[in-house]
């Protein structure tokens, strides 16, 4: 099956130069180019891709707004990957909670680039371990205390499923948690996709800004 993408950015290189690397690899199609937010957001609804590569900064619509308008509306499928210049870059966690399945640096490789499309397209998170540890130390700076009309939300889930909610949190694999907990990783498979019917998430990446928002997991010193 051929993964459908979307290049959203306002410099017409980005997106020319995305779209060949792309377009060289199998099973994955540049369906489209938007120059601005509403742009992308008029094209997803027309084009209908499984991917939407998205800059932060546009103009007339940025990349957060326009992420949350393609991703909020119920059924929506399409995965959004959010492009920055700098992994730490302040967007990107405000990119994270209007619903990006992850972010990739402008100056990835090709393969990086479409690995990420994969990933995202596959349902997973895009956060490697050493972003996720950073990104769980920003949450827990910008937010004074847990919200608490989510935490009463972890009061849905099991123990064990809480557990598993924590150490998706942590930048854990299926795989990785399986191997903590002594599960097979189809049970843990099981485990994330209840997680996410619970509390109405659409996928790792909300689930782990989920758990951060929530206190449920907060790094040494904080």
């Amino acid at each position: 099956m051929t993964i459908r993408v979307l290049i959203a950015d306002d410099q017409m290189m980005v997106r020319q130069g995305f779209t060949v690397l792309l377009n060289a690899e199998p099973g994955i199609e540049v369906v489209g180019q938007a120059v601005n937010g509403l742009d992308a957001v008029a094209k997803v609804a027309d084009l209908a891709p499984d991917v939407v590569l998205m800059d932060i900064r546009m103009p007339e619509l940025g990349g957060i707004e326009a992420t949350r308008r393609i991703t909020e509306p119920a059924g929506a499928t399409v995965k959004v990957l959010v492009l920055t210049t700098f992994d730490l870059d302040e967007y990107v966690y405000e990119a994270l909670r209007a619903g990006a399945s992850g972010f990739l640096l402008k100056d990835a490789s090709a393969d990086e680039l479409a690995q990420a499309v994969r990933v995202v397209a596959a349902g997973d998170a895009l956060l490697a371990p050493n972003i996720t540890k950073r990104l769980i130390a920003e949450f827990s700076r910008m937010t004074d205390a847990p919200r608490a009309p989510l935490r009463g939300r972890i009061g849905r889930l099991t123990e064990r499923e809480t557990e598993v909610l924590s150490l998706i949190a942590q930048g854990l694999s299926n795989t990785e948690i399986a191997k903590h907990l002594v599960v097979a990783e189809q049970t843990v498979k099981t485990h994330v996709g209840r997680i996410l019917v619970k509390l109405g998430l659409r996928d790792r990446t909300q689930a782990a800004v989920f758990a951060y928002e929530t206190g449920l997991v907060r790094p040494a010193g904080y």
